[in-house]
């Protein structure tokens, strides 16, 4: 009996960097040494701030075209993935250049500015009918699918509650040459939207949504100094935010995230149940890079062991790239090819970046009012 025809391969994705420089950045470091290292990836076109900028760049990385806007970027014939990695302030209109250009579109978190923003742009790409991803990389991590997997499979039997106590390294004393918008609360990004933003979609991800929250916020560091320069910038965003809550399953959450880096504990979080506990450590709170470690204890243990995370949850086409900044990017690339071919959702959409910029939301009204805040 003859045998069935392998199916056809799939097409390359051609892929189009908004915000890639010859100089720095996070899509240098991070989104092209995964995107290089994937099948089914072509990175061909890139935009900067203007047309020299970005010819620069397309010579220093290798990239056939180069465009001076985002917005000519949208409309070439040879992207199909416009990838957004600028400032959040710019979101909105490059996003919406790609979505009026029938593109789908790949965006950093946190989305935009605020909710208002991120759930115009969500409206926006479900009128279209485009296919749209959040760069909530976190969720991609092997650290975090497999402490999904431990709870599901009722490692510590019913969760009674979690804690959770980082450091976001950033908002500290001192700010990078460049940085000062981070101290803006207008700007939309800031200690609570990113780091803190990434690791509450971790958390969540792992023990599901909040259902009540209570918070509260402070500015402790009102100046902060650029060291290189001796500047001293005003800074008008949390440096200190304590969230309590309820999640869906009735467990009870606790998270004090701090800005700068602390000489004691950077990252400790905790997942005890009924059964047992889990705990993962690591060197800072930016759950969607670095790398931790998970430890656990169930039934009859009496102290914690390490649990290494199994092979099956690294894709070996990145392993040049573990332990770098870059490896859970290109795990959530992987997932995007996969979205892509199949028709599946697994990588955070831009209603899904709605959803969490609304719970931040929520935080930061808690924390506002000094009151519980309910669903909403």
């Amino acid at each position: 009996m003859p045998s069935s025809p392998s199916p056809a391969p799939q097409p390359a994705i051609g892929v189009g960097i908004v915000g890639l420089s010859a100089r720095r950045g996070w899509a240098a470091r991070a989104h092209l040494p995964a995107l290089r290292l994937l099948d089914g990836f072509e990175v061909r076109a890139l935009s900067a701030s203007s047309a020299e900028s970005a010819r620069q760049a397309a010579e220093k990385h290798g990239v056939a075209r180069s465009y001076g806007s985002a917005a000519e970027l949208a409309t070439a014939d040879e992207v199909d993935l416009v990838v957004v990695t600028v400032k959040v302030p710019d979101h909105r209109e490059i996003i919406r250049s790609a979505l009026a250009a029938g593109k789908a579109v790949l965006s950093e978190w946190p989305l935009g500015t605020g909710p208002a923003e991120a759930e115009e742009l969500a409206s926006l790409a479900a009128a279209h009918g485009l296919r749209t991803f959040t760069g909530l990389q976190a969720r991609s991590a092997p650290l975090v699918r497999h402490l999904r997997d431990l709870i599901a499979d009722g490692y510590v039997g019913e969760v009674l509650s979690t804690s959770l106590v980082a450091s976001g390294r950033g908002w500290g004393a001192t700010v990078h040459e460049g940085g000062a918008y981070l101290l803006d609360r207008t700007s939309g990004a800031n200690m609570v939207t990113i780091p803190f933003g990434h690791t509450l979609d971790g958390l969540t991800a792992v023990l599901g949504d909040f259902d009540e929250v209570s918070a509260t916020a402070a500015t402790r560091r009102r100046t902060v100094t650029a060291p290189d320069t001796g500047v001293v910038h005003r800074s008008d965003v949390a440096d200190q935010l304590v969230v309590g809550g309820v999640l869906s399953s009735g467990a009870v959450a606790s998270v004090h995230f701090r800005g700068g880096l602390s000489r004691g504990t950077n990252f400790h979080w905790e997942i005890n149940g009924t059964d047992g506990d889990l705990a993962v450590t690591g060197d800072h709170g930016h759950l969607q890079m670095g790398e931790y470690v998970v430890t656990g204890a169930r039934g009859s243990d009496t102290a914690l062991a390490e649990l290494t995370v199994p092979e099956r949850y690294f894709d070996r086409a990145l392993a040049t790239l573990r332990g770098t900044d870059a490896y859970n990017v290109g795990a959530a690339y992987a997932q995007i090819r996969r979205d892509l071919a199949d028709g599946t959702s697994v990588v955070p959409d831009f209603a899904h970046a709605a959803r969490h910029h609304r719970l931040i939301d929520r935080i930061e009204r808690a924390a506002g009012r000094g009151f519980v805040a309910g669903r909403g």
